[in-house]
């Protein structure tokens, strides 16, 4: 029975198919509208004026353009600071607890830079764009990988001192502290930077 009326239905599908389509009947008020517009030329294609385009304006750059943040960075403003003792700044009003966990280290960090083993002048624009990065990502605890300085005369690496006053000297930093010897220990500082808004 159901074969039946599976080619029943398929018999009316073709008979529907096969038949020619009347065409809709134009509205009544059809001829009316032309004879309304028969006067009523077309517009042009491109109805526009052509313009000349504005010229884009030159944009100022400074000679090390990708390095123009780095550049407001002073080399010369050293941290109140005996040699080997711990790297640890804080900005005012901050709370203990904060600078507790930021002392912790641990698994907070969030990324970290390693400028170990490079020069001042190498290191300093890697640092900024590495700060801004982090900023631009909300990141709030990160590493910065100095190296001890073993090599160096003093006992102290020059590049643990300077990244120490750069980072002081940037506004999104809030504070700084040595690693747990697990992070790094005097070869890094692990650094809490301010949250964006």
């Amino acid at each position: 029975m159901s074969l039946k009326r599976g080619t029943h239905a398929s018999t009316r599908a073709a008979k529907r198919a096969k038949k020619p389509r009347k065409p809709d009947p134009e509205p009544a008020e059809d001829p009316l509208f032309r004879a309304s517009v028969i006067d009523v030329a077309p517009l042009p294609p491109r109805n526009k004026a052509t313009l000349p385009k504005p010229r884009p304006r030159p944009v100022t750059r400074s000679h090390h353009h990708e390095h123009a943040e780095a550049d407001e960075l002073s080399d010369h403003a050293p941290l109140d600071r005996a040699p080997g003792e711990p790297l640890n700044f804080s900005r005012p009003g901050l709370q203990r607890q904060v600078l507790r966990q930021l002392r912790r280290g641990g698994s907070s960090i969030e990324d970290e830079l390693d400028l170990h083993g490079l020069t001042v002048a190498a290191a300093r624009p890697l640092l900024v764009a590495f700060l801004n990065a982090c900023g631009r990502r909300g990141l709030r605890r990160v590493r910065i990988i100095h190296g001890k300085g073993m090599r160096s005369d003093s006992g102290e690496g020059v590049l643990k001192g300077m990244v120490a006053s750069w980072l002081a000297q940037r506004n999104d930093v809030l504070a700084y502290h040595q690693a747990r010897p697990a992070d790094g220990g005097s070869g890094a500082v692990v650094v809490l930077l301010r949250a964006q808004q």
